[in-house]
């Protein structure tokens, strides 16, 4: 009983903060709720049916998908990048690190507003930059074929800093002694990288890519601040449709289905993430 007792302030923040929320959210999924107040009753499943026959909602999360294909990639390689060229050892590392880090400490709204100046056709400071090289004034967010890429840009400047602390703390715990020993067996810099540096790296690496994937599947933020979604929908990501469907259309019923959909495939690629950890943590160990 006194293991309760310690036990029921976290066991009631659960149920009310989480259980409840879900149990209740699966319910509205299978109603006509409407934020109005209007209620249609049971449904059943025909706002899951319209969901998989919606077209928004599958570009909407083609788009989400892209997106954490576009941002996953250089948000890996470019922390990988910049924390061995800190680990080099180069005069006045604390100022690295704070350069690299210090974007990730702003809120998304301040680096939205200034992305959004930097990508002005008439006024921002890429195309004035690009314009001294020959190139013409790009419309970068009211553009489909740029505006992914662009809010893709800010995302990785944005968040690559976490990613970089933590290649950085795995690179200073690689002993000494392995560099030591190649480098007498006459492995130069290069081999070192690639047969030391870049395998005991994996176990982060992988950590790095589950939470990057998951982070990037669920953006909203920056996209609706800088494009909202624009233009003609090539940057709405799933949350933003299933936020307009709630709030904008009123629907609560068949947002909180599409939010279900969105959960279901958030848990498959988590359970695909776990089983590729597990194999390499079994391979690793055999």
């Amino acid at each position: 009983m006194h293991g309760w007792g310690f036990a029921a302030p976290f066991v009631i923040a659960f149920v009310l903060f989480l259980v409840w929320p879900i149990l209740y959210g699966f319910y509205l999924s299978l109603t006509g709720q409407s934020i109005t107040g209007a209620n249609a009753g049971l449904v059943g499943f025909q706002n899951y049916e319209e969901a998989f026959a919606d077209a928004d909602m599958w570009r909407s999360l083609g788009n989400t998908l892209w997106f954490t294909v576009l941002s996953t990639v250089p948000l890996v390689l470019v922390a990988l990048i910049l924390a061995l060229l800190v680990n080099l050892g180069l005069p006045g590392q604390w100022l690295w690190r704070l350069s690299f880090f210090m974007p990730f400490l702003l809120a998304s709204t301040v680096v939205s507003l200034f992305w959004a100046w930097m990508y002005n056709p008439q006024l921002g400071l890429i195309n004035d930059v690009l314009g001294n090289f020959g190139f013409g004034q790009t419309a970068w967010l009211t553009d489909p074929n740029t505006a992914m890429m662009a809010v893709v840009i800010t995302t990785v400047w944005w968040t690559v800093g976490f990613n970089f602390l933590l290649y950085l703390a795995a690179l200073q715990n690689i002993p000494e002694t392995q560099y030591e020993a190649a480098s007498l067996d006459g492995a130069g810099k290069w081999r070192q990288l690639f047969s030391i540096t870049i395998p005991q790296l994996g176990p982060t690496t992988l950590v790095i890519v589950i939470l990057q994937v998951l982070a990037s599947l669920k953006v909203f933020d920056q996209i609706y601040q800088m494009t909202n979604g624009g233009p003609g929908g090539a940057t709405r990501p799933v949350v933003q449709y299933i936020y307009e469907t709630g709030f904008t259309a009123y629907r609560l019923g068949y947002a909180s289905a599409i939010s279900y959909v969105f959960f279901a495939l958030i848990l498959i690629v988590a359970l695909i993430q776990i089983g590729v950890q597990a194999r390499s943590r079994k391979g690793a160990n055999s």
